[in-house]
């Protein structure tokens, strides 16, 4: 089941004056890795205060290619009251490690690429980092949801947005894995 909001996607609506994606209001680089424009978004400063504390940053600046799902400040704080900060100590590093590589997929897959051959109430289902599994359904808008283990749905509000190293999808949730 999907989620009855169906807004258009953000994908195209915000550009530079130079066409590059702007992502919180921070314009993305093509050529810089996914770590590199990261830390220039003022909406992602959750997640990447969590990928250094899990010590994900040299393995989010390597080669890859990686597609990954990223959650807004927004979506860390819709969490329940102390979450985030209990996946931030330093003895819960693994759990916060396999929430996190639970948003990324092997290689540089689009938006397209992702619900590619979908129709109906039809999911593509892959495998992240973490092992989980994680699963990605476009309603007839052709909005896509990206769902978790647990069924949570999360609309993709910003696709597309190419790194050096991999693509960045900005979701409005948490992928938890079981």
């Amino acid at each position: 089941m999907l989620p009855a909001a169906e807004e258009a996607m953000a994908n195209d609506s915000m550009m530079s004056e130079d066409g590059n994606p702007m992502v919180g209001g921070a314009e993305m680089f093509a050529d810089k890795n996914i770590i590199e424009n990261a830390v220039n978004s003022p909406i992602h400063t959750t997640l990447v205060a969590a990928v250094k504390q899990a010590g994900l940053v040299e393995t989010l600046s390597g080669e890859g290619p990686f597609t990954v799902f990223a959650p807004t400040d927004d979506a860390f704080a819709a969490l329940p009251d102390g979450t985030v900060d209990t996946v931030m100590m330093d003895d819960n590093k693994e759990q916060l490690t396999k929430i996190l590589t639970a948003h990324v997929i092997p290689g540089r897959l689009t938006v397209a690429e992702l619900t590619s051959g979908l129709s109906g109430k039809q999911f593509n289902n892959f495998q992240t980092v973490s092992g989980d599994a994680l699963s990605v359904q476009v309603t007839p808008a052709g909005n896509a949801y990206v769902f978790d283990e647990n069924g949570n749905a999360w609309e993709v509000t910003t696709a597309d947005v190419m790194q050096s190293n991999g693509v960045i999808h900005v979701i409005e949730g948490v992928l938890l894995p079981r």
